[in-house]
């Protein structure tokens, strides 16, 4: 099921509507959810170093609070996963960035990994995607397609395929 962007205009003066539009990076009038990734990127960036047990125990709390952020916010605009609502690829992006180097080069790669399952939506993020709704529906496809870019970065990483990014 694809975004609908529908012809409700967010209200940024609503805090909810200001987080689930990542701060108004979700306003961009094209690929709103690169722009809300790339914003993601550089908040994980800016922020302090973490241990992977750290940035875990974030990430519960921070998928929970979307779920019912991205549902108040599409409830508010009366429009199911408005396409300007990335506050699921702020999360999908820290699930991506989990336990990984952060170097240029896996950032880059994990922003490219992320935005390609995100897009293209392999098995079973495009049939998440299609058969969930309301505020989970609208995290759950992004939250899997960040587990499965993190698996297959975590995969290179052990593997050493990935060394040149180091």
């Amino acid at each position: 099921m694809m975004a609908d962007s529908g012809a409700a205009r967010p209200n940024l003066r609503d805090p909810i509507q200001f987080l689930a539009f990542g701060f108004g990076s979700g306003l961009s009038p094209r690929a709103p959810g690169t722009a809300g990734t790339l914003l993601a990127l550089a908040l994980y960036w800016l922020a302090p170093p973490l241990s992977p047990t750290v940035h875990a125990l974030l990430l519960l709390p921070l998928t929970l609070f979307g779920v019912w952020l991205c549902g108040a916010a599409s409830r508010a605009l009366g429009v199911h996963d408005h396409g300007g609502i990335v506050w699921d690829e702020f999360v999908g992006l820290w699930i991506t960035v989990w336990a990984i180097p952060k170097t240029a080069g896996f950032l880059c790669a994990a922003f490219l990994l992320f935005r390609l399952f995100d897009i293209v939506k392999p098995w079973p993020i495009g049939w998440l995607d299609a058969n969930t709704r309301g505020g989970f529906g609208i995290m759950i496809d992004d939250i899997v397609a960040g587990m499965m870019a993190n698996a297959l970065l975590l995969l290179c990483l052990y593997t050493d395929v990935l060394a040149v990014l180091r």
